[in-house]
């Protein structure tokens, strides 16, 4: 199975403590993230929904660290979405450094190798806006 990975990161002027709160608060994640609603289905498990209306893509997960305020990380266990992701949150001035990385398997085999080049700009770019939306709203 091929890896692709993705990521960014933000200054956010907001303290750790505050920043935790909001990104692990599952149900705001239509606040900020792109496209994405998200919920907790159960003490360590998360269901996030990509998409416009009907059209998009269920993306479950399982939180395999909880670190508060400075580091969550999850498996994707989805049909589509699966792989590693991470947020860090770490002091950095007088506020916080967001950094979300994810570590994914390419679906389609052969297929998903040759187009995650093209992909994964745009995957960048949406972590990216979604953090800057983030930090927006935390501060």
């Amino acid at each position: 199975m091929s890896r692709g990975r993705m990521g960014a990161a933000v200054l956010v002027a907001a303290p750790p403590e505050r920043v935790f709160a909001v990104l692990t608060d599952w149900p705001r994640h239509h606040e900020w993230m792109l496209l994405t609603t998200a919920r907790s289905s159960g003490p360590d498990q998360v269901e996030a929904f990509t998409g416009v209306g009907p059209l998009g893509f269920l993306d479950t997960m399982t939180i395999t660290r909880w670190e508060p305020p400075g580091l969550v990380r999850v498996r994707h266990t989805g049909r589509l979405v699966r792989g590693e992701g991470v947020f860090r949150i770490r002091p950095y001035g007088g506020g916080s450094r967001v950094i979300w990385a994810e570590d994914l398997d390419l679906p389609l085999g052969a297929v998903g190798r040759l187009l995650w080049p093209l992909a994964r700009p745009f995957a960048d770019a949406m972590a990216r806006l979604s953090l800057r939306r983030l930090a927006r709203l935390v501060e």
